[in-house]
């Protein structure tokens, strides 16, 4: 990770940092870009708490705010971490995070499995499906661990026996939302639900394909929606500054 990054990709599902890696390489060939990783083990609650406190201690040494980003859970901590420290917080992109923020694929994944009464492994084998579509036999599989590893190292504070929830809105810093047009956990109505809480500075933006994991199979495509983004957010911060300089000369 950079000593001091301009943007901070948060990561609370270390197994799924493999769907990051393209990302991340597009949006690392123009802005300066570190990460975060927060994985618990199997003996500690499922809870953000100490993840933001985690999250604060790195970041309050920081002496100007920060770009952050994340996807699903990655997301949610950056959401509510912008809440809690909004001094702290240039501008926040969420990728897969619908206006209900808690709503993961571990809630669609433990809904699945009380309702249709079968084995975690159907369970696991039809989210891939659901996923990533038809695959071959050993990719299957390997994509199978990977959500075998996240329901046991990922934060999400879902079970089979409660379905957590956190509080709809937005954040003080500028936002970006982005999903995917056939995203079936987060799908265009949780997406566009968003806009109910958008200040001026805001904008959603829905990837053509790619499903959940879009920001991996469309991740030029992305990265260009969200250096678009934050140009803007550079503008408006130019724009204000210049106006703050000409009002202070004017006073004088």
């Amino acid at each position: 990770m950079s000593k001091h990054p301009d943007v901070l990709w948060l990561n609370t599902n270390r197994s799924f940092q493999c769907f990051a890696q393209r990302l991340l390489n597009q949006l690392s060939k123009q802005v300066s870009i570190g990460t975060w990783e927060y994985s618990q083990n199997q003996d500690e609650p499922c809870s953000l708490d100490v993840a933001l406190i985690l999250l604060h201690d790195y970041l309050k040494c920081r002496q100007q705010p920060i770009d952050l980003i994340g996807h699903s859970t990655g997301g949610l901590l950056g959401l509510l971490y912008a809440r809690q420290h909004p001094e702290r917080v240039r501008s926040l992109t969420l990728l897969a995070v619908g206006v209900h923020p808690a709503v993961d694929w571990q809630a669609h994944y433990y809904s699945r499995l009380e309702f249709l009464r079968c084995t975690r492994q159907i369970v696991l084998a039809q989210m891939v499906y659901n996923f990533f579509g038809d695959q071959e036999k050993s990719n299957f599989k390997r994509l199978v661990k990977i959500l075998e590893r996240d329901l046991l190292s990922s934060p999400s504070a879902h079970s089979l026996w409660h379905r957590d929830s956190i509080p709809s809105g937005g954040v003080c810093a500028p936002l970006m939302v982005c999903g995917s047009k056939n995203d079936f956990i987060v799908d265009t109505n949780a997406l566009q639900q968003w806009r109910t809480y958008f200040k001026d500075t805001d904008c959603l933006w829905q990837c053509p394909t790619g499903g959940h994991f879009f920001h991996h199979f469309q991740s030029q495509l992305v990265a260009e929606q969200i250096f678009k983004f934050w140009h803007v957010i550079n503008q408006e911060q130019l724009t204000h500054s210049l106006d703050y300089q000409i009002s202070s000369h004017l006073q004088f």
